[in-house]
């Protein structure tokens, strides 16, 4: 069983327009909504796989209400704690003119510690027991920063693989537990190492002292149109990305993540779970707006990723 961790939902609405203009009123395409957030994206991502999760968030309002519907529809299973505030929203325009996207992205209701505690008591009492829990996305206000270190002094306890994506000093506290798996992203990288700055040639052997610090097992290093590179203890790949068409950034992280945890759920290498994630997340720039990936996409993607690798090894 995969379990996602939400602390920050969203509810997240896209259009596009012609031109951004100061001052005027902006006529738009017509709106997108969809349930967002860290997690929530990787949750939605594994069911277009043909995976299954849980979806756990805190939620309240009327936005709370619609993200829970919105989850629902799409058939994806949640366990969800009630707060008093409003669950957020998110918006993404889109200048037709430019080809610009821009990304409204708003700080969420504040939690207080009795609602918090009941996040990390349902989490620590799920059953059956998840055998990954993925933790992706930002933690709102009001949530302490050691919540996810929390998280993953349990998941040590426990034997249970768990998997960050997140940034800043939450996530300087969270490594410091250890956890099995961390994507950070070059940024993400140089703040965990205390650099700032790394050059591509540089990435391996920095991720590789992190991981000899004992702060995870492995490293997905994300390089963006680069790809990304697995690191371990005592090897590393780099993998390149498909070049495509991109129209939209947004969730493609998310969906890398989610492509590594379905592929290692269903019993996949590291080096594969790695390259799939690769084509998760390329798929993922391909279509407007917050949609995510199309499976077809992500298998055609990982087949071009695999035979780039077979004609590098020759």
């Amino acid at each position: 069983m995969i379990l996602t961790i939400t602390m920050n939902p969203a509810i997240d609405k896209s259009s596009v327009l012609d031109k951004m203009i100061p001052e005027k009123k902006l006529r738009c395409g017509q709106a997108f909504v969809e349930a967002g957030g860290g997690g929530i994206n990787v949750s939605k991502a594994i069911k277009e796989l043909g995976g299954e999760s849980c979806a756990l968030f805190p939620a309240g309002g009327l936005n709370g209400k619609l993200l829970q519907q919105l989850l629902c529809h799409a058939g994806i299973p949640s366990s969800v704690i009630g707060i008093g505030g409003e669950t957020r929203e998110n918006f993404t325009i889109t200048e037709q003119s430019s080809g610009l996207q821009y990304r409204f992205v708003l700080p969420g209701p504040v939690l207080q510690g009795e609602e918090t505690a009941r996040c990390l008591q349902t989490i620590t009492s799920m059953a059956p027991v998840p055998d990954i829990i993925v933790a992706s996305g930002s933690l709102p206000p009001g949530v302490p920063d050691d919540f996810l270190a929390k998280l993953a002094r349990y998941c040590k306890t426990e034997g249970l693989r768990l998997i960050v994506d997140t940034s800043g000093h939450p996530l300087q506290l969270a490594v410091r537990e250890s956890i099995y798996l961390l994507k950070p992203n070059l940024t993400e990288l140089c703040s965990l190492s205390g650099r700032s700055y790394l050059e591509l040639d540089e990435v391996a052997n920095v991720a590789r002292g992190i991981i000899k610090q004992g702060y995870c097992e492995v490293m997905i290093v994300s390089m963006g149109p680069a790809g990304a590179m697995l690191v371990t203890a005592d090897a590393s790949e780099i993998i390149t990305a498909p070049i495509v068409k991109r129209q939209s950034t947004v969730g493609a992280g998310d969906s890398m993540v989610a492509g590594i945890t379905w592929m290692l759920d269903n019993g996949h290498s590291l080096y594969e779970a790695a390259r799939f994630g690769v084509a998760c997340g390329t798929a993922a720039t391909m279509n407007p707006g917050t949609q995510l990936f199309k499976r077809e996409d992500v298998y055609r993607l990982y087949q071009w990723i695999n035979q780039q690798h077979e004609k590098s090894s020759r």
